[in-house]
């Protein structure tokens, strides 16, 4: 598992770890019963606080993405994948009624909301 740092990113360390283990689950690069590093070595890895490392596993595991057994480890959830990417979807509809009304607030039409979504989309790939 490989997870990089970036100091000149706004984001906070922990939010980093979690988005990057969330985007390992998704693409299938960590399965349901995978094994985490610990949080002890995964700190030492990333040369972080082991503090950090575990609020990001915490958050992990309060959206239900890893389960942690004690004196165990930290494992990839085997909870259906299917739930979590309702809640995913969930949080993209959450964000497109604030854009839709931003977009009312500019009388935008659906067309140039179309347009700069096209343009967005397109100059991410």
């Amino acid at each position: 598992m490989r997870i990089i740092i970036s100091n000149t990113s706004g984001e906070p360390i922990y939010e980093q770890i979690s988005t990057q283990i969330k985007n390992l689950i998704f693409t299938g690069e960590l399965s349901e019963g995978d094994a985490l590093p610990s949080i002890r070595s995964l700190a030492q890895e990333l040369k972080i606080s082991v503090i950090t490392t575990k609020r990001a596993y915490e958050e992990l595991e309060g959206d239900g993405f890893i389960e942690t057994i004690p004196s165990k480890g930290s494992y990839v959830s085997r909870k259906n994948k299917e739930l979590m990417k309702e809640k995913h979807l969930k949080l993209i509809e959450d964000k497109l009624i604030e854009v839709l009304e931003e977009a009312n607030l500019l009388n935008l039409s659906l067309d140039d909301l179309k347009d700069m979504l096209q343009i967005l989309y397109d100059s991410n790939k």
